[in-house]
């Protein structure tokens, strides 16, 4: 930058005193805003004076980003530093020196609020989509009595949360958002429900080494055993009430009959009669 060159008058033209004006220290008038996040990335104003040429500026000893400053020196644009909580000095410093410190408060996360988990069941094996309703609710993540909910999602309003319950044992269980601001257990809990065991109503037929068809409710995943022995080509209708099969080799006489599904197990009325 070229030096400024003062003409006295009453001198003649072309007779310069060349007077070096030194930059002045920069002074901060006031921060616009003067709070936002700890994760930072706002724009904050800068406004004074002596602010041109402005070699950083710093939060709290961090430096921002500067984005503008206008050649007079009386504003100055910056990207706020991520910082943690709390009030801290903001200074401005160019080839004048260093301003004196202006206040800029950094605000910790609104904690999470939790208004709503639908549903507030489902079985043990896990698998169900679940919504929760709120507030504050950015970069949550969710657990089921400490177990991680999988494929967690946050509206980009931080109001709507919606994933996958994991696997759990039967029971009620607390439910925890956590978020950057804390965590909040939701009202209620979870109920895990664990399979309805199986009913075995009817085998048809009654005798013999055949195919079988064996109706009830709540079969699904079934597995069948005559006297301990499994059947094979064993298939469920997707309704979970009809098992067909074909019954294993076994001696003359009557045997038990067993069916067991992911909620348990009964036994067929009447066995199953080898002749």
């Amino acid at each position: 930058m070229s030096t400024p060159v003062v003409q006295i008058p009453g001198l003649p033209a072309g007779f310069p005193f060349p007077f070096p004006f030194p930059p002045s220290t920069p002074t901060i008038g006031a921060l616009v805003p003067s709070f936002g996040p700890a994760s930072g990335g706002n724009l904050v104003l800068i406004v004074g004076s002596g602010l041109a040429n402005a070699s950083s500026v710093t939060f709290g000893g961090t430096p921002a980003s500067i984005l503008f400053q206008d050649p007079i020196g009386l504003l100055i644009i910056v990207t706020a530093p991520a910082h943690a909580a709390g009030t801290v000095p903001v200074v401005v410093t160019n080839a004048g020196g260093t301003s004196a410190p202006a206040m800029y408060t950094y605000l910790a996360p609104a904690g999470p609020v939790v208004r709503s988990l639908i549903p507030t069941s489902g079985p043990t094996t896990g698998g169900t989509q679940f919504t929760i309703v709120g507030a504050n609710l950015a970069g949550a993540s969710v657990t089921f009595n400490g177990v991680a909910a999988t494929g967690v999602v946050v509206d980009p309003t931080g109001t709507i949360v919606t994933g996958v319950t994991p696997a759990g044992t039967a029971g009620n269980v607390p439910v925890v958002v956590t978020t950057p601001g804390g965590s909040a257990t939701v009202a209620g809990g979870y109920t895990y429900v664990a399979p309805a065991p199986p009913v075995a109503l009817s085998l048809v037929p009654a005798t013999g080494g055949t195919p079988f068809v064996l109706v009830g409710s709540h079969l699904a995943g079934a597995s069948v055993t005559f006297n301990g022995v499994a059947a094979t080509g064993v298939v469920v209708d997707p309704t979970g009430t009809i098992v067909t099969g074909v019954t294993p080799a076994g001696t003359a006489g009557n045997v038990p009959v067993v069916v067991t599904t992911p909620g348990g197990s009964a036994t067929v009325a009447g066995g199953y009669t080898y002749v």
